[in-house]
Protein backbone atom coordinates (compact mmCIF):
# COMPACT_ATOMS: atom_id res chain seq x y z
CA UNK A 1 0.00 0.00 0.00
CA UNK A 2 1.41 3.71 -0.82
CA UNK A 3 2.28 6.40 1.76
CA UNK A 4 -0.16 8.42 0.14
CA UNK A 5 -2.95 5.94 0.80
CA UNK A 6 -2.71 6.51 4.95
CA UNK A 7 -3.01 10.50 4.61
CA UNK A 8 -6.21 11.59 5.13
CA UNK A 9 -8.87 14.56 6.39
CA UNK A 10 -9.86 14.61 9.86
CA UNK A 11 -13.39 14.73 8.20
CA UNK A 12 -12.31 10.93 7.09
CA UNK A 13 -11.22 10.44 10.50
CA UNK A 14 -14.16 11.03 12.02
CA UNK A 15 -16.28 9.24 9.49
CA UNK A 16 -14.26 5.59 9.24
CA UNK A 17 -12.76 5.66 12.42
CA UNK A 18 -13.51 1.72 12.46
CA UNK A 19 -11.70 0.98 9.22
CA UNK A 20 -8.75 2.95 10.45
CA UNK A 21 -8.51 1.00 13.38
CA UNK A 22 -9.10 -2.00 11.41
CA UNK A 23 -6.11 -1.58 9.03
CA UNK A 24 -3.62 -0.01 11.94
CA UNK A 25 -4.11 -3.92 13.17
CA UNK A 26 -3.53 -5.57 10.13
CA UNK A 27 -0.91 -4.34 8.44
CA UNK A 28 0.03 -1.35 11.28
CA UNK A 29 0.95 1.30 9.04
CA UNK A 30 0.15 5.00 10.49
CA UNK A 31 -2.04 7.15 9.22
CA UNK A 32 -1.13 10.92 8.61
CA UNK A 33 -4.05 12.78 9.77
CA UNK A 34 -4.46 16.52 7.91
CA UNK A 35 -7.06 19.82 8.76
CA UNK A 36 -7.28 22.55 6.69
CA UNK A 37 -4.88 20.87 4.06
CA UNK A 38 -2.02 20.96 6.38
CA UNK A 39 -0.60 17.60 8.55
CA UNK A 40 -2.34 17.86 12.05
CA UNK A 41 -1.52 14.52 13.54
CA UNK A 42 -0.23 10.99 12.84
CA UNK A 43 -2.53 7.74 13.82
CA UNK A 44 -1.00 4.87 14.90
CA UNK A 45 -1.61 0.98 16.53
CA UNK A 46 -0.90 0.27 19.93
CA UNK A 47 1.62 -1.69 19.52
CA UNK A 48 3.44 0.39 17.37
CA UNK A 49 2.78 3.23 20.01
CA UNK A 50 4.63 0.66 22.77
CA UNK A 51 7.18 -0.52 20.72
CA UNK A 52 8.40 3.27 19.99
CA UNK A 53 8.18 4.17 23.75
CA UNK A 54 9.94 1.58 24.77
CA UNK A 55 12.69 1.96 22.02
CA UNK A 56 12.85 5.43 23.29
CA UNK A 57 12.87 4.10 26.80
CA UNK A 58 16.12 1.61 25.99
CA UNK A 59 17.59 4.52 24.16
CA UNK A 60 17.97 6.53 27.41
CA UNK A 61 19.59 4.03 29.69
CA UNK A 62 21.82 3.51 26.29
CA UNK A 63 22.75 7.23 26.18
CA UNK A 64 23.03 7.29 30.42
CA UNK A 65 25.66 5.06 30.13
CA UNK A 66 27.82 6.54 27.70
CA UNK A 67 27.49 9.79 29.72
CA UNK A 68 28.78 7.51 32.51
CA UNK A 69 31.26 6.06 30.16
CA UNK A 70 32.56 9.39 29.17
CA UNK A 71 32.68 10.69 32.74
CA UNK A 72 34.90 7.94 33.50
CA UNK A 73 32.06 6.48 35.93
CA UNK A 74 31.30 2.53 35.45
CA UNK A 75 34.00 -0.61 35.13
CA UNK A 76 36.35 -1.72 32.45
CA UNK A 77 35.57 -5.30 30.70
CA UNK A 78 38.05 -6.19 32.08
CA UNK A 79 37.15 -5.26 35.64
CA UNK A 80 34.00 -6.70 35.33
CA UNK A 81 35.03 -10.08 33.67
CA UNK A 82 37.46 -10.57 37.14
CA UNK A 83 34.90 -9.68 39.35
CA UNK A 84 32.34 -12.35 38.05
CA UNK A 85 35.03 -14.67 37.71
CA UNK A 86 36.41 -13.84 41.83
CA UNK A 87 32.06 -14.25 42.10
CA UNK A 88 32.02 -17.64 40.50
CA UNK A 89 35.01 -18.87 42.57
CA UNK A 90 33.25 -17.66 46.07
CA UNK A 91 30.26 -19.56 45.13
CA UNK A 92 31.88 -22.79 44.32
CA UNK A 93 31.28 -25.84 46.68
Amino acid sequence: MQATQHIKSISYLKSHAAQIAESLDMNGTPFIITQNGEASMVVEGIQQYQDKENLIAMLKVVAMGEKDRLDGQGQSVEEVRALLAQKRTEHKP
